[in-house]
């Protein structure tokens, strides 16, 4: 159901826009944080008691694919594809558990990261399903 005000209309618009922008700066910087994992894996250094031991270019191209896809996809979701909202919230949630997964190696990192993914999440659900023909 469209919202029944051009205030109401705007301020959807704006909460979808708001959350493809974030989606693109967060693919930007996920894939380069990916990219300094596959150029030099000496950068990032792990704890040694850390659950869970991946070689850190596999985290890089993980981290690179994610990033890229979350950036194709928020084009999309910018020009106001639904299917790319859709898309958008389960990429949001998945770079959310690979930076969780991340955390040992970039901690302060990781954690602004997922916030932002946590922001584009909610910014992507809570905007109306038709907010493009407003």
């Amino acid at each position: 159901m469209p919202p029944s005000s051009s205030t109401e209309s705007a301020w959807a618009s704006g909460v979808a826009l708001f959350a493809g922008i974030w989606m693109f700066i967060i693919g930007a910087f996920q894939f380069l944080q990916g990219l300094v994992a596959v150029l030099n894996d000496q950068f990032y250094v792990a704890g040694r008691n850390y659950t869970y031991k991946f070689d850190l270019t596999a985290w890089g191209w993980i981290h690179m694919i994610l990033g890229a896809l979350l950036v194709l996809v928020a084009i999309f979701v910018i020009n106001g594809a639904t299917w790319a909202r859709i898309t958008g919230i389960k990429l949001a949630g998945l770079s959310a558990l690979a930076n969780f997964m991340w955390l040992p190696y970039y901690p302060l990192w990781a954690i602004l990261i997922i916030a932002g993914n946590a922001l584009v999440i909610w910014g992507l659900a809570t905007a109306p399903a038709r907010y493009a023909d407003l």
